[in-house]
């Protein structure tokens, strides 16, 4: 039978499977703001699973781009990102306190410009108290907030420690003795107002919002192919995101799991007869691919990336 917590939630351990970069980026308490088309229905601690998708370098740059640019405006210049971003694991957590309509959350003087400008979503949940797992933990997500098993939620609180974020936020509840008071509509906000904000906008700040929007698309274009990279300065260059993008590989190969050894066995039994069937199936023309030159700096991040699967 399910029983509520102290929030009123029928969840024990949520947790929220979310695409990187914006899993770590979140964890790391550089974003805030968590973006969904529908309200947060739940206050208190939520654990981030990065999902099995990889980043591609395109989307990266774009997202830590935005985040340069709107903490720039509250006066933060040193921002520090995750060296990595790994995929299927349970990552960390934060404390969900709210969620507000994009609108309402443009308007709230209550809060830094730079938060004010991450909700780019019909709904923002809004994160505090961030915390990292010292060793992410594999495990298979699913779609929508659901409960951690027992087990994984046990470890995981263990192994969890505070983060230094570049700007502690801390979001005011209308009413603080009612956990929920930040809620849609709880808040006024004038639409005109708004609009004289964005106007005043520079080029920069616009180019790094339009970027930010159009990586949230990668996974849902029918073709597939990465944002526009919309920077004028390019502070980070193909090679250190290579080197991002291999730890999250070696972190897919040495990562702790939660599954039992004997499940392991036989998951690894079985990768290894696919992999020399899938190696007859090509025969040596994969070998006269692999030893083709590479140019440019997609070729380099196609040549970290191969030979990987997502779990």
């Amino acid at each position: 039978m399910r029983r509520r917590n102290q929030y009123r939630n029928y969840y024990e351990d949520p947790c929220l499977t979310m695409h990187q970069p914006w899993a770590s980026l979140l964890v790391y308490g550089i974003k805030r703001i968590e973006g969904r088309s529908w309200p947060a229905p739940i206050r208190g601690r939520l654990w981030i699973h990065a999902a099995s998708k990889v980043p591609d370098v395109a989307t990266i740059k774009a997202m830590e781009n935005f985040y340069r640019e709107i903490y720039a405006l509250d006066g933060v210049t040193d921002l520090k990102f995750p060296d990595q971003y790994p995929i299927s694991r349970i990552i960390g957590c934060v404390e969900v306190v709210g969620s507000l309509r994009r609108e309402e959350l443009a308007c709230w003087k209550a809060v830094p410009e730079g938060v004010r400008l991450e909700g780019l979503t019909d709904f923002c949940w809004l994160c505090e108290k961030p915390q990292k797992l010292l060793d992410p933990l594999k495990m298979r997500g699913d779609q929508g907030v659901y409960n951690l098993e027992r087990k994984i939620a046990e470890a995981a609180i263990r192994g969890l420690l505070p983060v230094e974020t570049p700007c502690v936020i801390k979001f005011p509840l209308p009413n603080p003795a009612d956990h929920y008071s930040l809620r849609p509509g709880s808040l006024p906000f004038d639409k005109s107002e708004n609009k004289v904000n964005g106007a005043e906008k520079p080029v920069s700040l616009i180019a790094a919002i339009d970027g930010a929007r159009a990586a949230a698309t990668q996974f849902s274009r029918k073709d597939n192919k990465p944002p526009k990279d919309t920077r004028q300065d390019n502070n980070m260059n193909d090679r250190e995101l290579t080197n991002k993008l291999k730890g999250v590989f070696l972190e897919e190969n040495t990562g702790k799991t939660c599954a039992d050894a004997e499940s392991n066995d036989r998951t690894v039994g079985k990768t290894k007869l696919d992999d020399v069937t899938k190696q007859k199936q090509r025969g040596s023309s994969s070998l006269r691919i692999l030893d083709q030159p590479l140019a440019g700096s997609s070729l380099i991040f196609s040549a970290a990336v191969k030979g990987i699967r997502p779990v």
